[in-house]
């Protein structure tokens, strides 16, 4: 035993300290507590409902290297906010009243599925127009940004230092002038160079800026790993523009740009832009603790009448809800397809049950076509999509390299009878991590609408050829497979 010295108190301190290092009691000290630590971090990653890829990635990292693991899964590994998803569902009872149209009884397993998992019921009375182009995305924004009476809400993942963002600034202070209420929720990480001094003339105009889970100083109510990937605009409450694009050059602009990326866009019109609006609030008001009632009490009654025919199903999912609606809606479309399967996606890494389901079905003698891009702008995620891409093919599957630069388009479309739209990539991250916002399709002349998209892309795409796996390249890819699961 080491006896606490007696004596002048702060030279005594000093020896009685360094003789608890000479003796190695504090390493000591240090490692029980980082094992113990790291012991309970196992525990409370198998008690999650990741995906298997992903658990078994961060139990790799956790007890090879449990100093870099164990900080690292403290910052970023969480994926469910229990207490967010207990708030968030406080609001759910405000919207079955006079807000939100006739329910559907339209889509099948499909739509009975998603709202057994969490999601919003079908709603019919929507108008629904897919904006296929960045010119025709930005026009309509535009459009809507001007005629708008009472409110613009719009969150975006990326807000771009460039003339598209600029022109975007500069519009939304020039409402907020007019009196119109202007909220603009920014993802903190990607919105990072997004200073406030770009952002002035809209806070000067009167508008608000919120910006999500802020990355720096760390925030104490979630996951640096938790990132809002969800892009909506609404307009009074009644008109939302959801899809893939952010507000950059890259994909939206008044003008063809050579670099821009393919990408896909919706307008909403009805009752389901209404819910689009609800995510919203609820995202908006989790970022600045206003409260809902507040903003819920501008909303007049009777707002989302009935505007088109449409049956459109609103799904959020991400780690404040409290299932998986969005991934247990894309297996019920995989396991209920009877002729064809199309999926549009960036970034093509599926979780098991999701491989494997697209397998037998391609074995089963349905149509299964996967349409990425040749050269996506990550090139880990590259890497590891051939595995996957791979055991596909060799099941009966069509995949398609998009050869016209980045496609960053996200769809999925069964039978004729079914699609998705939204924001999430068919990847681990959007459906298991990510804000992700979607909307499930269910009215056959739209869904027509979007698959003549699909065949639009497929005039330039060439089928994925077999590669021939070298040393370098399958190290490259196992080790992209590795990862993936954790970026």
């Amino acid at each position: 035993m080491l006896a606490y010295p007696r004596g002048p108190m702060h030279t005594d301190i000093r020896e009685y300290i360094a003789r608890l290092l000479a003796n190695g009691y504090v390493a000591h000290v240090l490692t029980v507590a980082g094992f113990l630590l790291a012991f309970f971090l196992v525990a409370r990653l198998m008690s999650q409902k990741k995906a298997p890829a992903n658990t078994f990635a961060w139990l790799l990292v956790i007890l090879l290297v449990p100093y870099v693991g164990v900080p690292l899964f403290l910052l970023i590994g969480g994926r469910k906010l229990r207490r967010l998803a207990e708030r968030k569902s406080q609001l759910l009872p405000l919207l079955p009243g006079g807000l939100v149209g006739p329910r559907s009884s339209e889509g099948g397993a499909v739509a009975h599925t998603v709202t057994a998992a969490g999601g919003y019921p079908p709603v019919s009375g929507n108008h629904i127009e897919f904006l296929t182009t960045p010119e025709d995305e930005f026009r309509a924004l535009v459009r809507h940004i001007r005629e708008a009476k009472t409110h613009i809400h719009i969150t975006t993942f990326i807000l771009g230092r460039d003339e598209t963002g600029r022109e975007i600034v500069r519009l939304l202070a020039e409402r907020a002038k007019e009196g119109v209420k202007v909220r603009l929720l920014l993802d903190s990480l990607g919105c990072l160079f997004a200073r406030w001094g770009f952002l002035s003339p809209l806070t000067r105009a009167g508008g608000e800026v919120g910006r999500f889970m802020p990355v720096l100083p760390f925030s104490s109510r979630g996951s640096a790993n938790l990132r809002n990937h969800r892009k909506m605009a609404i307009f009074d409450h009644t008109t939302a523009i959801i899809g893939g694009r952010n507000l950059a050059r890259e994909y939206m602009g008044p003008r063809p740009y050579r670099k821009r990326w393919r990408d896909l866009g919706t307008r909403i019109e009805g009752p389901a832009a209404a819910l689009l609006n609800e995510v919203f609030i609820a995202d908006w008001c989790f970022t600045t603790r206003q409260s809902p009632q507040v903003l819920h009490a501008e909303i007049p009654a009777g707002v989302a009448h009935p505007v088109g025919e449409s049956v459109l199903q609103v799904v959020a999912s991400g780690p404040d809800v409290r299932g998986d609606p969005l991934y247990e809606g894309i297996v019920a479309m995989i396991q209920e397809a009877e002729q064809s399967i199309w999926i549009v996606t960036p970034y093509f890494i599926p979780d098991d049950v999701l491989l494997r389901s697209l397998i037998v079905k391609a074995r089963a003698g349905r149509q299964v076509t996967l349409i990425v891009p040749a050269h996506s702008n990550h090139p880990v995620t590259d890497f590891a999509r051939h595995h996957y891409t791979r055991e596909l093919r060799q099941a009966g599957a069509r995949v398609l390299h998009y050869m016209g630069g980045m496609l960053h388009g996200k769809a999925m479309v069964i039978d004729d009878r079914a699609a998705l739209v939204g924001s999430a990539n068919f990847d681990l991250r959007s459906l298991f991590v990510n804000f992700e916002i979607g909307v499930f399709v269910h009215t056959p002349s739209d869904i027509a609408v979007l698959r003549g998209w699909m065949d639009d892309l497929q005039v330039r795409c060439r089928p994925a050829t077999p590669r021939k796996r070298r040393i370098l390249g399958s190290l490259l890819e196992d080790l992209s497979r590795l990862l993936a699961p954790l970026l």
